[in-house]
C-alpha cells in the first residue's frame, strides 16, 4: 500500500506542475515584419530578431500588419493558432488522452512572421515558440513536437494555399518540468493574389497529431517492379 500512496503522491505533485505551466501559457502573441528582402535560409540574424520578438511581445496582443517597404500597398498576412490545435495531450494511450493517462502536454506561447515580394510571389517566413509539459506519467527525455503550417484564404468558402508539416525535437532534462521549443519554418510561398482578395489570407499554425502518417509510402511490390 506504501508504493501506491508513493506513486499517487508523485502523479499528484506533476499534476500540480502541469496546471500551473498550462496557466502561463493561456495567452500567445504574434509580432511581424515585412522586408523586401532576405536569404532564403534561416539566418543567425533572423533568429535574433526572432528571439527579440518573443521576448518584447505581450501576451494577447496581436501586433498589426505591416507593409512591404519596396510595395506598401502589400500587407504580410497575419499568423494565428489554428482554433482545436493550439494544444496537444500525450498520453499513454494514444487513443485516449485523459487527465490520469498524460505523458506530455504541448502548447503555443508567441509567434512572428516576416513577408517579402519578389517576381510576383510572396514568400513567408514563420517563427513559433512554444512549451512542452510533463505530465504525470510522463518521464525526462525526448518529445516529438508535430507541427502543420498553413497558409489559407478565408472566406464563406476557406481555401487552402499551401502548408507545411514538419516534426521538432524537445528534450525535457531530468529534473525538470517543462523545456521550450522554437521554430522557424521559411518554405512557405504562394503567387502574389491582388490586393483586396491577399487581406483574406491567414497564415494558421497547430499541432498535427496525425501529421505524416496519412502520406504514401511505397509498397514492397511497387519497389521489386522498379527493379526489374
Amino acid at each position: 500500500m506504501s508504493g501506491d500512496d508513493g506513486r499517487g503522491g508523485r502523479a499528484g505533485r506533476r499534476g500540480t506542475a502541469l496546471i500551473l505551466g498550462a496557466l502561463l501559457l493561456a495567452g500567445c502573441s504574434s509580432a511581424s515584419t515585412v522586408v523586401d528582402n532576405y536569404e532564403t535560409t534561416p539566418s543567425p540574424t533572423w533568429s535574433a530578431r526572432i528571439a527579440s520578438f518573443f521576448s518584447g511581445a505581450q501576451p494577447g496582443v496581436t501586433q498589426p500588419k505591416s507593409a512591404t517597404p519596396s510595395a506598401p500597398e502589400v500587407e504580410c498576412p497575419g499568423v494565428d493558432i489554428r482554433a482545436g490545435a493550439s494544444t496537444l495531450n500525450i498520453a499513454t494511450k494514444s487513443d485516449q488522452a485523459s487527465a490520469g493517462d498524460l505523458r506530455y502536454q504541448l502548447s503555443f506561447g508567441q509567434t512572428a512572421r516576416e513577408c517579402r515580394v519578389q517576381d510576383g510571389t510572396m514568400f513567408i517566413k514563420v517563427g513559433v515558440q512554444g512549451r512542452a509539459i510533463l505530465g504525470p506519467y510522463g518521464a525526462p527525455g525526448a518529445v516529438d513536437v508535430p507541427l502543420r503550417y498553413a497558409v489559407v484564404r478565408e472566406g464563406p468558402e476557406p481555401q487552402m494555399i499551401t502548408t507545411k508539416f514538419k516534426r521538432v525535437g524537445a528534450t525535457i532534462a531530468p529534473g525538470q518540468t517543462h523545456v521550450q521549443f522554437v521554430d522557424i519554418e521559411d518554405s512557405l510561398s504562394f503567387p502574389l493574389p491582388a490586393k483586396e482578395e491577399l487581406s483574406a489570407y491567414v497564415v494558421y499554425v497547430g499541432f498535427d497529431e496525425i501529421g505524416d502518417r496519412n502520406e504514401k509510402k511505397p509498397t514492397r511490390g511497387g519497389k521489386r517492379s522498379a527493379q526489374r
